[in-house]
C-alpha cells in the first residue's frame, strides 16, 4: 500500500505543479539532462565496479545499475536499488557478505563524495549531523570487529578495495554530483528564472542534507528542501516547485529507456534458457 501511495504522490506532484509554470524552455533542461545521464548511468556503475573485487565486466555493472535505478524510483529512499544490486551480485556468484560489502562500500563512497560536494558548495554541515555520522561509522567498525571474531563466516571473503581504487571512486562520485547540479541548473533555467550557478550550488548542497529522510521521487524531504532553498534565492514558489518536479520527472525517461530495456532483455534471455531441453 505504501508503495502505491508513493508512486501516486510522485506522479501527482508534477501533474499539479508543471501546468502552473508560466513558460518552460526545454533546451536548457535537455542540455542539463545529458551530463546527468552520463553521471548516473556510466560514472555511477563504474564507481561501483571499482569498489567490487570481481571479474564481472563494465557492461554488466552498467546494465544492472540501470535496472536498479528504475526499480529504485518505485521505492522510497531508492531502497529497491540496493536490494536489486545485491540480488544480481548474488546470482552472479558473489556471497551474500561480499555482495552486501560491495553495495555498502559504494553507498559509503557516494556519501563521502556528497559530503565533500556540500562542503565545496558552501553549505555548513550541522554539528549534530557530523556527530551522528561519526557515531554510525564507529559502531560499524566495532560491529565488524565483533562479527569477525564471533562469526567469521559472515565476513566478506574478498579483499577490500585498495586506497587507489577508493581515490578513483571518490573522483567518480564528485563528477556525478556535478552532473546532478548541471541537471538542476538546466531545470531552473528552463522556468525562465535563472539563478547564479554558485548560489544554485549552495542551494543544492543544502538540500542534500535532507536526503537522509526517505520519500517518493519528486516529493521527498530533499525535494521540498530544495524548493525552499530556491525560493530563498528569489524564485517564485510555482517556478521553484516546477523546476524541482521537472528535474524529478526527467529521471524517469532514461530509467525507463535503459533500465526497462535491460530488464526486458534479461527476462527474454531467462525464458529462452528455461525453454531449452534439459
Amino acid at each position: 500500500m505504501f508503495l502505491f501511495l508513493s508512486i501516486a504522490l510522485a506522479v501527482a506532484v508534477p501533474a499539479l505543479t508543471l501546468p502552473h509554470v508560466p513558460s518552460v524552455t526545454w533546451w536548457p533542461v535537455l542540455l542539463g539532462l545529458l551530463p546527468w545521464v552520463i553521471g548516473k548511468y556510466l560514472l555511477c556503475p563504474l564507481r561501483w565496479r571499482v569498489l567490487t573485487p570481481s571479474d564481472l565486466s563494465r557492461w554488466w555493472f552498467v546494465r544492472v545499475n540501470a535496472e536498479a535505478e528504475l526499480l529504485g524510483l518505485f521505492t522510497p529512499g531508492h531502497i529497491g536499488t540496493e536490494v536489486w544490486r545485491i540480488r544480481r551480485l548474488n546470482r552472479s556468484g558473489l556471497s551474500g557478505a561480499d555482495a552486501l560489502a560491495s553495495v555498502g562500500m559504494d553507498r559509503l563512497v557516494g556519501a563521502i563524495g556528497l559530503t565533500a560536494f556540500v562542503a565545496f558548495a558552501g553549505s555548513a554541515l550541522p554539528t549534530r549531523m557530523i556527530l551522528v555520522a561519526l557515531g554510525v561509522a564507529v559502531l560499524a567498525v566495532v560491529a565488524a570487529l565483533v562479527l569477525r571474531r564471533v562469526r567469521p563466516d559472515l565476513m566478506p571473503r574478498r579483499p577490500l578495495p585498495p586506497p587507489k581504487a577508493l581515490a578513483h571512486a571518490l573522483v567518480l562520485s564528485a563528477a556525478y554530483q556535478l552532473s546532478t547540479a548541471a541537471l538542476l541548473l538546466g531545470a531552473v533555467s528552463a522556468t525562465g528564472h535563472p539563478i547564479s550557478p554558485l548560489a544554485l550550488l549552495g542551494a543544492f548542497g543544502a538540500s542534500q542534507l535532507a536526503g537522509a529522510v526517505p520519500g517518493p521521487n519528486g516529493a521527498s524531504p530533499k525535494d521540498v528542501a530544495l524548493i525552499v532553498a530556491l525560493v530563498a534565492l528569489g524564485m517564485p514558489w510555482v517556478a521553484a516547485a516546477g523546476a524541482v518536479t521537472l528535474k524529478a520527472c526527467l529521471a524517469w525517461l532514461p530509467a525507463l529507456a535503459l533500465g526497462g530495456v535491460s530488464l526486458l532483455a534479461n527476462r527474454r534471455a531467462s525464458r529462452r534458457i528455461a525453454a531449452l531441453p534439459a
